[in-house]
């Protein structure tokens, strides 16, 4: 058998990779387990590769039993890795897609070429362009955003500023940045008086460019802003400052088909009882559940799926997205983020609405290889 025919008969490979440096790096490693269970391995060939807090990239156990929250206790690539110094280096020629493991001492073991990534990373360094823009380098295709796309769904403030610019409704907000904080707090207070004088308390203080609800706080009073200042710049420097929107919590998810993309039926985000609002334990740790598909009028579904796919295609998204809406009590629909790769767990919110759309959580990831596998690297 010929070189050419061996390799055009094997199965493509898939290197997953997650953990990563960013303060969700426990749920992404979490996510990484629930896509390793699904990959069908009869169709692709599979290298787990996990990025620890430091930044270090590691060959890890395929082990999906071990990358779950068990007892409350959260998952970590250093407890998987199977090497405290072994690292892995991705290819720095785009004519080549061989990936490499080192270990001080020995010689670099070859790990054999990967077809594409799945970058299950969220947050900084991962989800914002930074791992994208390496993959563009490194010539090898990725599922999801591109670089742009990326960095743009994971800045909340020019997130907005793209939305309003292609006409989407989006709430009120105020962004503190760092250097107007360094150099003049009390401005950046009194901006935020005369924001809540307008819009009223509470008000709700958060990073920038983080997720999963991740330093949040709900203020009531000024009473509580400078702790929760301080907490929003502990995970990012500059700082978000949203009025509270009184309506439904709504979420829908888009998915890139052959065609372009397509709207899953949305889902509903019921309040918690437990949480001041939807944080970080209530989604992960008490796995508060949402209804899907929501209890919405024909008129409202389809109007939160068309600016689902408007949110999508205004950011240049490519793969997946999931919106976030409210259903004001005025009857309308406003957009507050998109996540350009959403919690993926079988019970997160995006896999469940396409389950209950007719796409099957094992079917989803199969189709977001292929839509990376038909892509090329380049500008997009």
């Amino acid at each position: 058998m010929s070189e050419n025919t061996s390799q055009s008969q094997r199965k493509p490979r898939v290197a997953v990779v997650f953990g990563g440096r960013s303060s969700e790096h426990a749920i992404s490693v979490v996510t990484a387990g629930a896509v390793l269970r699904a990959i069908d391995r009869n169709k692709y060939d599979v290298l787990p590769i996990g990025i620890t807090t430091d930044g270090r990239w590691a060959l890890t156990a395929d082990d999906p039993e071990r990358m779950s929250i068990a007892d409350r206790k959260l998952p970590s690539v250093a407890e998987l890795a199977e090497s405290d110094e072994g690292t892995v280096v991705l290819p720095v020629d785009p004519a080549s897609r061989e990936v490499v493991y080192s270990e001080p001492g020995s010689v670099p073991k070859a790990l054999g070429e990967v077809d594409v990534v799945f970058p299950m990373l969220h947050g900084p360094y991962g989800e914002d362009g930074t791992l994208q823009g390496l993959l563009e380098l490194s010539g090898v295709p990725y599922v999801g955003s591109g670089v742009l796309a990326s960095a743009v769904g994971q800045d909340k403030e020019y997130m907005k500023r793209v939305f309003l610019s292609y006409g989407l409704p989006v709430g009120p907000y105020e962004v503190i940045r760092p250097r107007e904080w360094e150099q003049d707090p009390d401005a950046a207070r009194a901006r935020i008086a005369d924001f809540a004088g307008e819009h009223g308390w509470p008000l709700f203080i958060k990073p920038a460019r983080a997720g999963s609800s991740i330093g949040i706080t709900k203020v009531d009073s000024f009473e509580g802003l400078e702790e929760a200042l301080e907490e929003a710049r502990r995970h990012d420097p500059k700082v978000l400052v949203e009025a509270l929107l009184r309506g439904r919590e709504i979420e829908c998810g888009v998915l890139e088909f052959e065609d372009g993309p397509r709207a899953s039926v949305p889902a509903e985000i019921p309040p918690v009882t437990d949480h001041d609002f939807y944080d970080f334990e209530a989604k992960y740790i008490d796995s508060a559940s949402g209804i899907v598909p929501a209890p919405l009028t024909p008129e409202q579904t389809a109007e939160v799926q068309r600016l689902a796919v408007e949110a999508f295609e205004a950011v240049s998204c490519e793969g997946l997205v999931r919106a976030d809406f409210f259903l004001t009590e005025d009857g309308g629909f406003v957009i507050n983020e998109i996540n350009t790769m959403p919690g993926f767990t079988p019970i997160s919110m995006y896999p469940r609405m396409w389950q209950e759309t007719g796409v099957g959580y094992a079917e989803l990831v199969d189709r977001l290889i292929q839509a990376a596998l038909r892509r090329s690297t380049g500008l997009r």
